[in-house]
């Protein structure tokens, strides 16, 4: 997490620099602050969650369930969690970090991910009422196959790389 964390600070600082020379300044600290204060409560409930699964789920119980060794069971389990998970990547990404953090299979968190982005029942109906339901019954079909086969290949390239 150093180097991301060494980015962000780089790209904070020279967007701060540009928007000083601009004069903007103080409306992007007042952005910021604003975003900070509406995410931050979701990111320590996503944390407490994350860390709630380490500490409640016993470990073998998730490794057998949706480890590295899990097989194809552990990608649906992660299909079908990443296809209901609520939020967004604020939510998802760490839960995702935790999950491998415990034990969870690379190919069952590119499946969760993967449905997360391209089914997410939570947006379904608003993508209905937005684009119509026969875009978004399209639109599902086409990416229906996506996350188990995605799962199915990041367990294959993560045993020839050797994650």
């Amino acid at each position: 997490m150093v180097i991301p964390t060494i980015i962000m600070g780089i790209l904070a600082l020279v967007f701060s620099i540009i928007a000083y020379r601009k004069g903007q300044f103080t409306t992007s600290v007042k952005t910021s602050l604003d975003m900070a204060i509406e995410i931050l409560p979701l990111l320590i409930f996503v944390f407490i969650v994350a860390g709630a699964i380490r500490a409640i789920i016993p470990h073998e119980l998730l490794l057998r369930w949706i480890g590295a060794g899990s097989g194809i069971k552990g990608i649906f389990i992660g299909t079908l969690a990443g296809a209901i998970a609520p939020g967004g990547p604020y939510v998802s990404l760490p839960l995702a970090a935790g999950l491998l953090r415990s034990g969870a299979g690379i190919g069952t968190m590119v499946a969760f991910l993967t449905a997360w982005s391209l089914w997410a029942a939570t947006r379904l109906p608003m993508e209905i009422g937005i684009l119509g339901w026969k875009f978004t019954l399209i639109r599902f079909i086409s990416v229906f196959f996506f996350p188990p086969i995605a799962g199915l290949i990041a367990r294959m390239l993560a045993r020839i790389i050797k994650i």
